[in-house]
């Protein structure tokens, strides 16, 4: 009688699909997350995945809160609370809080067990952006604007800069409102194009110049934040830094980042920013302007404003790259309000750098 035989079914291999994808898929797929937080997420899947999120090309940063210089966690700022006036203090407190969290037990591939992100009291972007190694695209976003306005105003701004300041558009209004349905505004006897004799006695005036003022040592500080990022990061092709808020936008470009490498940065020498160097300044007024989507933009402004010593670092724009920058510089109903300030009356301004 013959012993009966078992019956073993065949060993199952246990094959991960997700492993047969190429790197260069994989990392086609990491570079469209972008968030550095869920970088930091992916990096704690496996080893390769770890090795893998520090070549992506394309990296945004969201900074949700800000503390203190000195570390002090319990000195952390609520986004609730008041947007502070002082941009100084403002930016002396910009420190990153929330966005290194993911990346807190990250190890180095190198078989050495450290983090592959140091435990830091203070957090820059600078800091928790070392680890990647090939970035190309790169966008920064603050928790809010740095210029404080009255509610109901208009401020926003954007700027272009190699080491030092090449372009800046600001577009303002006194008030934004919604215009009634099937309304329409009845153009005032006085627009003639021109601006009011009013606007030099009431203020207004000077309101633009706190406005411009405001715009311009607020880029300046931020492209000042900027220089480490630069240094750390020679594969850099474009370099955004905004806020959540929409307020103000710095930007540069391949040639500007080259350029920024290649000089010497002009810092001020009482503040953490970039020196402004002396402009000049072509402001256009409106005091009423019809926009799409049923607003309304009351005081409209639109300065654009270049060094007087543009050339001086090898760098010349011409008056149709510049049209261009100012055309594009904001988008929606925005743009509109541009294009529609482009057509007004200009009114040459000088200013002394500071």
């Amino acid at each position: 009688m013959h012993p009966k035989s078992r019956i073993h079914a065949d060993p199952v291999l246990e094959v991960d699909q997700f492993d047969c994808l190429p790197d260069s898929l994989v990392l086609l797929i990491l570079n469209k997350v972008e968030d550095v937080r869920s970088l930091g997420r992916c990096s704690a899947v496996s080893k390769r995945f770890c090795g893998l999120v520090s070549l992506v090309h394309d990296v945004y940063v969201k900074i949700d809160r800000v503390v203190a210089v000195d570390g002090d966690a319990e000195d952390t700022l609520n986004l609730s609370s008041p947007k502070p006036r002082n941009i100084f203090s403002h930016f002396l407190k910009l420190m990153l809080f929330t966005i290194i969290k993911p990346f807190h037990n990250m190890r180095n591939p190198n078989g050495t067990g450290r983090p592959l992100f140091a435990q830091l009291s203070q957090h820059s972007p600078a800091q928790v952006l070392r680890n990647f190694t090939h970035i190309r695209n790169l966008r920064v976003e603050l928790p809010s604007g740095d210029v404080g306005t009255e509610e109901g105003v208009l401020l926003k701004w954007r700027a272009e800069y190699g080491s030092t300041l090449q372009n800046c558009v600001i577009l303002g209004g006194t008030r934004v409102d919604r215009r009634p349905v099937g309304g329409e505004h009845e153009p005032s006897l006085d627009d003639n194009g021109s601006m009011p004799e009013s606007f030099y006695t009431n203020g207004g005036l000077k309101l633009r110049v706190v406005w411009t003022i405001s715009s311009l040592i607020a880029a300046s500080t931020r492209h000042y934040l900027l220089r480490s990022i630069i240094k750390d990061h020679p594969t850099l092709t474009s370099l955004v830094l905004t806020d959540a808020d929409g307020q103000g936008t710095l930007c540069m470009g391949a040639e500007q980042l080259k350029e920024f490498r290649e000089n010497q940065l002009s810092a001020s020498a009482c503040f953490n920013r970039t020196q402004v160097p002396a402009c000049n300044m072509k402001l256009k007024y409106a005091p009423y302007l019809e926009l799409p989507c049923g607003m309304a933009l009351q005081g409209a402004t639109l300065v654009a404003i270049k060094p007087s010593t543009e050339g001086s670092n090898g760098v010349h724009t011409s008056l149709k790259e510049t049209d261009a920058f100012i055309s594009g510089a904001f988008d929606g109903p925005f743009k509109v309000a541009v294009k529609a300030l482009m057509k007004r009356r200009t009114y040459l301004l000088e200013m002394n750098g500071f």
